[in-house]
């Protein structure tokens, strides 16, 4: 952990910081302990993150699906300000950064690198010049959906019912996929359907990742990733970040009575085994999910879970693979495609207005009447 940084996938502070102080960073510091300023949550700050030897962390800009067809890209843009604001706001622990490169500097400044992930693609509000100006704000990954459709993907809990909106992803869902492409921006899977992820695996030129999910086949949750997806992601050059959420990973076939570490433990053994250890990654959710394992209590923790990891066997290479460098592999992958489609125009294809909820919705300037149309 000296040596490689600890990326990890998916942390929800910056919503933390929005419910419980409106984004207010003069009413909190980050330099004391959170645990009692979050409610149920509270576990990131400062003093853990450097306990638990973070070298960088992917900040979840998460936007609400209550807000799709409404004000997302207000919400959006608040939680990346706040983002870049608590990075500057202590510089001698985070540096902002927006590349691979980026990242190894900071790190070997003895920062933690400070990257922006959008959770949730209602966050560009059915517009590629919204999705360019995120990338432009320094966005790195975008979460296709969260648990929520947009008009142009299906999410997660489709697969309950084994129902779809979209077939998974539309035909201008595959816009926006070449278009993250073109930008260089990561897509991250987490929270959308199985056939969703089936579509984006054959049309993006670049590896995807899953910013914080885990095994199906361990834990038959519909969150998590099964097995034909794990070996396309193989295929593909992806990285599945494990989640850390009890109920993500407590659940059957392989269900005990109480969460612990061991078991997130066993749903990063078994991705290795399935799709390779090129595969594997750290996605925490920290400050996103209420309960965790007996063992992973906060952000100070993960170098207990790597200890766990090198006790089951995991070699060196191994390990730092796990840490961070599939992570940075496939973020540097999408740089090169980035660079390689560089003559590629923008793409300025519009979506359709035709959803129901665009059907006079008076939350828009410009309202759209069906009977107009």
């Amino acid at each position: 952990m000296k040596r490689v940084p600890l990326v990890d996938g998916h942390n929800d502070l910056p919503w933390q910081l929005k419910t419980n102080f409106d984004n207010r960073l003069g009413d909190i510091s980050l330099e004391e302990s959170t645990a009692d300023k979050f409610g149920e949550y509270g576990h990131t700050d400062i003093p853990r993150l450097r306990q638990g030897l973070i070298g960088a962390q992917f900040w979840a800009a998460y936007v609400s699906c209550e807000s799709q067809f409404k004000d997302a890209v207000r919400f959006v843009l608040e939680q990346i300000d706040v983002i870049k604001r608590f990075s500057a706001q202590y510089p001698d622990t985070f540096e902002f950064v927006t590349s691979v490169q980026g990242i190894w500097d900071a790190f070997n400044a003895g920062k933690i690198g400070s990257l922006i992930g959008v959770e949730g693609g209602h966050a560009i509000d059915s517009q590629l010049g919204n999705l360019r100006m995120l990338y432009e704000l320094g966005t790195r990954y975008m979460t296709i959906t969260h648990s929520c459709d947009t008009p142009w993907a299906d999410n997660w809990m489709h697969n309950i019912e084994n129902t779809t909106a979209s077939g998974g992803l539309s035909e201008w869902g595959e816009i926006v996929i070449h278009e993250m492409n073109r930008l260089g921006m990561l897509i991250d899977l987490s929270h959308v359907s199985f056939e969703t992820m089936r579509d984006v695996l054959r049309v993006t030129q670049a590896p995807v990742i899953f910013s914080h999910s885990s095994a199906f086949a361990i834990c038959a949750h519909n969150r998590n990733v099964p097995d034909d997806i794990l070996e396309k992601v193989k295929e593909n050059g992806g990285v599945v970040m494990v989640n850390f959420y009890d109920k993500y990973t407590n659940c059957p076939p392989l269900n005990q009575s109480v969460c612990d570490l061991q078991q997130v433990a066993d749903h990063i053994d078994y991705i290795k085994d399935v799709c390779g250890v090129d595969c594997v990654g750290i996605g925490s959710d920290y400050d996103g999910v209420p309960t965790l394992p007996v063992g992973l209590e906060d952000v100070s923790t993960f170098p207990d879970l790597i200890s766990e990891m090198i006790t089951r066997g995991w070699s060196d290479l191994d390990i730092e693979k796990l840490l961070g460098l599939n992570l940075l592999r496939a973020f540097e992958e999408n740089e090169k495609v980035r660079d390689q489609l560089q003559s590629v125009a923008p793409y300025d294809v519009q979506l359709s207005r035709d959803h129901s909820d665009e059907a006079n919705n008076t939350c828009r300037y410009e309202v759209y009447n069906p009977e107009d149309n």
